[in-house]
């Protein structure tokens, strides 16, 4: 007898255990496992997956009230298919019966069939107290959004006022931000095209070329999107243009380029620089980025190098304007991925300090006099923005600010912190992104 194919829910589990066990990303783990996934199971694989982390924290509350015994003492793997009922369950697609039968399928599935009895017994008390629980848990918002209690505590010690709202913030599903490419349609040519095929959708106030639609769909339904006429790309990640005041005839490098989709918008923005150079440390992802430039018709060089380690790669000719889009921490684009609350420790963030400060310091050194650095991060620590920004000042006798109020076009988008812009998760639909410009005497 063969065995039989393993449900959505399974290939979900195993999925976020990559996540919890091996420490993958949720990227690669789906990849992974949808490698050998049936196709028709494929989006529910996704969409499960995805829930599960996202209220992963929520759901450990839960279960620490509902079992007698330490969570810990169960194992990851029961732990996992539990999630994935009770994302099933919050979502309330499925009838609640058939959510349980399947958590115990899983398990069987698993090899866990000491353990079915218990998964059932749990979820079936949710069940019962599942009002209770909910109103309990909804008091502390920490919980209620599923947060880890030192990442919510750093976010409330960094934004005291609004620490709440970018939990919640991130708790949400992101929309499907869209940027038009200028040199092969216009803005509106393209939101026709939308029309023609039944997607509804707006332009950003204040941001050429991007475009947000009502509902997320695959970017193999974009039309278009093969062609080069159009990008994903988050609201807050387009605003790069605006601190980087491109003019022809610079000489730009993309200091940490990978995936390509900020590269991509410089060739975009201004068809007419003498030089942009992508660099990236990973070669794994060079190939990301000459896909992007590829598929978008942008032209550029790129190059395996560390920006940290210049002498290694540099010609000596310096640039007019550099983008460090730093590593970080990443806490702005939890919403896209919400592995980051799983995957990130207290001690990430000074270490990304740390390097972001060494990798600004390398980069000053290519930047040609009266040229301008724009220092970028996805993340919302003042740790990794404000204070890194702040020490480099105070420490760089050539460096000057340039102030954000004097970034032509910026949009009515972010809060200043005395150097840069700070947007927060959520605010008109965007990611947590950092901006500061610095320039060179």
């Amino acid at each position: 007898m063969s065995r039989a194919a393993p449900s959505a829910r399974t290939l979900a589990a195993k999925t976020v255990l990559g996540v919890i066990e091996e420490d993958l990303s949720l990227e690669v783990s789906l990849e992974r496992v949808l490698a050998k996934a049936p196709a028709p199971l494929r989006p529910a694989v996704r969409s499960l997956s995805y829930g599960a982390i996202r209220g992963f924290f929520r759901h450990e509350a839960v279960l620490s009230r509902l079992l007698s015994q330490p969570l810990d003492s169960i194992g990851g793997a029961p732990q996992v298919i539990l999630s994935v009922a009770l994302f099933e369950l919050e979502d309330a697609r499925s009838p609640d019966y058939a959510v349980v039968d399947a958590a115990v399928t899983s398990a069987r599935a698993l090899g866990l069939n000491k353990l079915t009895g218990l998964i059932n017994a749990v979820l079936r008390r949710y069940l019962r107290e599942r009002k209770t629980l909910e109103t309990d848990l909804a008091r502390n918002p920490i919980v209620r959004h599923a947060f880890p209690e030192w990442m919510a505590q750093r976010l409330r010690t960094d934004w005291p006022i609004r620490w709440t709202q970018i939990l919640a913030a991130c708790d949400r599903q992101a929309p499907l931000w869209l940027r038009v490419n200028p040199q092969r349609t216009t803005d509106a040519q393209y939101l026709e095209q939308l029309r023609a095929v039944g997607r509804q959708a707006q332009l950003a106030p204040g941001v050429a070329h991007a475009i947000v639609l009502e509902a997320p769909c695959e970017v193999e339904e974009l039309p278009g999107f093969a062609q080069g006429l159009v990008s994903v790309q988050d609201l807050a990640a387009q605003c790069v243009a605006f601190p980087l005041a491109l003019a022809p005839g610079q000489r730009v490098l993309d200091a940490c380029a990978a995936p390509g989709g900020k590269t991509a918008l410089i060739a975009e923005r201004q068809a007419d620089l003498k030089t942009l150079l992508a660099i990236d440390i990973d070669a794994s992802r060079l190939q990301r980025i000459e896909q992007t430039l590829a598929r978008t018709g942008s032209r550029a060089q790129v190059l395996q190098a560390d920006v940290g380690l210049p002498a290694q790669w540099w010609d000596g000719e310096p640039f007019d304007r550099i983008l460090l889009d730093a590593p970080c921490s990443a806490l702005g684009v939890i919403r896209r991925h919400p592995d980051i609350r799983l995957r990130r420790r207290p001690f990430d963030i000074d270490k990304f300090a740390k390097s972001q400060a060494a990798l600004l310091r390398a980069a000053w050194r290519m930047l040609a006099p009266g040229g301008r650095l724009v220092y970028s991060t996805c993340t919302v620590t003042r740790r990794e923005n404000h204070d890194v920004i702040a020490v480099f000042l105070a420490e760089t006798a050539d460096a000057t600010l340039v102030p954000p109020d004097s970034w032509e076009g910026w949009p009515a988008l972010g809060e200043s912190d005395g150097f840069g812009m700070q947007i927060v998760p959520g605010e008109a639909g965007a990611d947590g992104f950092y901006y500061a410009a610095l320039s060179k005497q």
